[in-house]
């Protein structure tokens, strides 16, 4: 006889594997939560990134590698939940897939490869949809690399544009700071 609580021969429970649980005592509000990931050290994540991590109903990354290595990291288990990808090729035929999670009033975190989302990722398609779709949007600020290079740079902080990345290709480059 098999119960929805009996674990699965071999299985290890989140509290044996050292995962964290799902918590819904604070529930995270549904909507979409863009959260910020490390830039290169894994400690540089905000708890309350970590708790979004752990609560959203579905997960969609830049790189579903790198977001489920940080949750492993950090001992947060995926459980059931889906690790959906979201880039640049595929952002508009997965999007429906997010708004409708959305619309049923699910809770969707967002997770760029690193640093902040929207700052050169393709978050902004989904996030300029929710709004217009009246879902509630929301984020769990963190590392940007252009916060980070500015804070050592040296350079006067109490005015700065950041105008984007530049291009790779020397002559887009060249032209670019011309």
């Amino acid at each position: 006889m098999s119960s929805a609580n009996t674990p699965t021969p071999g299985a290890q429970s989140e509290a044996q594997s050292g995962a964290q649980p799902r918590s819904r005592a604070h529930p995270l509000a549904p909507g979409l939560h863009f959260v910020a990931t490390p830039i290169g050290n894994a400690r540089d994540i905000t708890l309350r990134a970590l708790d979004v991590l752990r609560d959203a109903d579905m997960i969609a990354a830049e790189d579903t590698r790198t977001a489920r290595h940080l949750m492993e990291i950090h001992a947060i288990a995926l459980n059931d939940r889906p690790l959906i990808a979201y880039h640049d090729h595929n952002g508009a035929a997965v999007r429906p897939r997010l708004l409708r999670a959305l619309a049923e009033g699910k809770t969707v975190a967002y997770v760029s490869e690193a640093g902040t989302p929207l700052v050169a990722d393709p978050g902004y398609a989904l996030a300029r949809d929710a709004i217009a779709a009246g879902h509630p949007v929301s984020t769990a600020p963190g590392p940007s690399a252009m916060i980070a290079a500015l804070t050592i740079a040296g350079l006067p902080t109490d005015r700065f544009l950041f105008a984007g990345f530049l291009p790779n290709a020397p002559g887009a480059r060249r032209k670019t700071l011309g």
